[in-house]
């Protein structure tokens, strides 16, 4: 066992989860990386590695039952634990989805990885969060799945979005519902938005960076006891969902 905290982030082999493991790894916390692709996940914990960071691979496609079990495994197996888990992963869907045009397997997809798989991801990793002294989890979300901001006439909020913008609402809804379900365990879980950041899921068209992106996760990463929870943040403070 360690005494080192043990953090999670999934899709972590790049973009700004590969930026939250380097920061929390900054920290001296004991990363792992989640990811489904093999190579991409080997070459990122080598890279950790090599910066210093005390990071471990953790095969895992949030998608697939068995993988999120062997995860779940892996870790209660090395740690007996988990302190933070970043449920970072998620796709696009593609771009522009526009109503009565986006064809429904898309819908299906996208929110099979972005909402069910935080969902099976985190009820996988329940049981190790309740061991930790300092519980957190922190869902990657997008202003983007803020129905205030998409309800704003001419608010620029992106191109027309049938299956990624609603799957980052849907996502915002079940961390509210997973907040009170956990008040009274010390667990805390607040959405982090990154800004638009120019990674692959974007075709690199964001101006910010992954590792501006990451802030606002780290921030809920290393929350104190007794902080927010079921909240909305980017890494300017609170915003509106």
């Amino acid at each position: 066992m360690s005494d080192n905290t043990i953090a999670l982030v999934t899709g972590a082999n790049k973009g700004i989860g590969y930026a939250i493991a380097t920061e929390l790894g900054a920290l001296g916390w004991t990363v792992g990386i989640g990811a489904r692709d093999t190579e991409r996940r080997e070459t990122a914990v080598r890279e950790l590695r090599a910066a210093g960071v005390d990071a471990f691979g953790v095969p895992l496609d949030v998608t697939d039952d068995t993988s999120v079990t062997a995860a779940a495994e892996l870790l209660q197996n090395r740690y007996g634990r988990l302190d933070v888990l970043v449920n970072n992963a998620a796709i696009t869907g593609g771009w522009e989805q526009a109503p009565t045009e986006t064809d429904l397997s898309i819908v299906r997809t996208v929110v099979e990885t972005n909402v069910l798989g935080v969902m099976r991801v985190t009820d996988a990793l329940l049981p190790l969060l309740r061991r930790s002294a300092s519980p957190r989890i922190v869902n990657m979300s997008s202003t983007v799945g803020s129905l205030t901001r998409q309800s704003v006439p001419d608010a620029d909020t992106g191109p027309l979005s049938m299956a990624y913008a609603p799957s980052k609402t849907f996502l915002n809804a079940i961390t509210v519902q997973y907040a009170k379900a956990l008040r009274d365990t010390g667990i805390l879980i607040n959405m982090a938005c990154p800004g638009f950041v120019k990674t692959d899921l974007n075709g690199h068209r964001g101006h910010r960076t992954p590792a501006e992106g990451a802030a606002a996760a780290v921030t809920l990463a290393t929350l104190p006891d007794g902080g927010p929870t079921g909240a909305f943040f980017d890494d300017s403070g609170p915003i509106e969902w």
